[in-house]
């Protein structure tokens, strides 16, 4: 009767380590897998910066879009031409002094 006893007890032994590590993998994939929670938070915060990035992007393509519309045949802002001729051509005015 002892025999049956211990083979009794090490099937629920071994059935109990199993299940046990069973539970332990799929925590340890749950918390630290490619799709677990350290995973989801790295996405989160990387797809916060591509946010800012791309609101930063676009407020940049806003101000050039303004200069280019400034800039056209429809629309001359004489300031900014007479800036852009300044910083590029290096043109200045007759009444000007240039300090080097």
């Amino acid at each position: 009767m002892s025999a049956a006893h211990t083979q009794r007890g090490l099937g629920g032994l071994a059935y109990l380590g199993f299940v046990s590590a069973l539970g332990v993998y799929f925590t340890f994939a749950a918390v630290q897998g490619d799709y677990g929670m350290f995973a989801r938070v790295a996405i989160h915060a990387e797809a916060e910066s591509l946010r800012i990035e791309r609101d930063r992007l676009s407020a940049e393509l806003a101000r050039m879009e303004n200069l280019t519309h400034r800039l056209s045949d429809t629309y001359l802002d004489l300031d900014l031409l007479d800036q852009q001729a300044r910083d590029v051509l290096g043109y200045m005015r007759a009444d000007e002094i240039a300090i080097r």
